[in-house]
């Protein structure tokens, strides 16, 4: 387990980062830019409304918490991906010169965060799946506990609150995963929890099933979890499933029948789940994050 000193709380710095969906719902856009790359609303370091890539709010935000080590788990036509996440000096000097400081600043923080980072690039030749990519990502972890974080999905809650919940799973719980979890009316459209409840937003998670088409619960999981490297031996005996792809729910499963403790954290309701899957939620993503961000403080 990783710790800063021994007999310290395990401390979590590692983020695996799936984002080699092909987006084929988001066609043309997503030909040669992936749909982790689509921009949305943020606040630049000027105070003022700016665009990112949806890609690098997830990063920043990550960073902001703690991580320092990432894992970009990409598909073919992703250099898109790792271009942006290059750093290029001579660019920012260009706008510096030309009297673009406010953009030259933004390239700079987000390069500065990089320069303090370690980033590391895996490939997923095929996509088959959630789960696939997760498990491609098991020689960067070397045994220590891990976040795991969809690059097209951002969830924004108060001072990152549920990413600190995941990493204060193992912290505090010794959870061997911990889950993020919110209600949702159509529960078929996810993978969900059963679950008992153990405390204000809490519960021990009893069983997961992905895409359930019984009624399950409407716990739906948010692509946001942290695991310890049981999950990988889960992961190895995953046959295909919905879709015809390793599905990490089922992953999830396989931990539990293990007797791994796993725990779930309900979303409070303030919290802004932003997804660019469908040509519907990047829509919606567009306009929740214009109305958060363009007069924020």
């Amino acid at each position: 387990m990783a710790s800063l000193i021994i007999g310290e709380p395990t401390v979590i710095t590692k983020a695996v980062i799936p984002a080699a969906g092909l987006g084929t719902r988001l066609l043309p856009a997503t030909k040669e830019q992936p749909k982790e790359m689509l921009p949305v609303f943020s606040k630049g370091t000027d105070g003022g409304l700016c665009v990112k890539p949806l890609l690098q709010l997830v990063f920043e935000q990550l960073f902001i918490v703690g991580i320092r080590e990432f894992c970009f788990v990409v598909g073919r036509g992703k250099r898109a991906i790792e271009d942006h996440f290059t750093p290029d000096v001579s660019y920012i000097e260009r706008l510096r010169g030309t009297g673009r400081k406010e953009k030259a600043d933004e390239l700079s923080s987000l390069y500065d965060m990089i320069e303090d980072s370690t980033l590391y690039w895996i490939n997923q030749p095929k996509p088959r799946g959630f789960g696939d990519a997760v498990l491609k990502a098991e020689s960067f972890t070397s045994d220590d506990d891990f976040l795991v974080l969809a690059g097209d999905t951002l969830i924004i809650s108060d001072g990152g609150w549920h990413l600190k919940q995941c990493i204060e799973g193992k912290v505090k719980g010794g959870d061997d995963a911990t889950l993020i979890v919110r209600k949702v009316d159509d529960p078929s459209r996810f993978g969900v929890i059963r679950s008992k409840k153990s405390g204000k937003n809490e519960y021990i998670v009893l069983e997961a099933v992905e895409k359930p088409k019984k009624f399950v619960s409407n716990l739906a999981l948010m692509p946001v979890y942290s695991f310890d490297s049981s999950i990988f031996a889960a992961l190895k005996k995953v046959k295909a499933g919905v879709g015809d792809e390793i599905q990490l729910t089922d992953g999830i499963q396989g931990i539990i029948r293990n007797g791994k403790q796993v725990r779930a954290i309900e979303l409070p309701k303030d919290a802004v789940w932003v997804d660019v899957g469908t040509p519907e939620s990047y829509w919606e993503a567009q306009q929740l994050t214009h109305k958060l961000f363009a007069h924020s403080k």
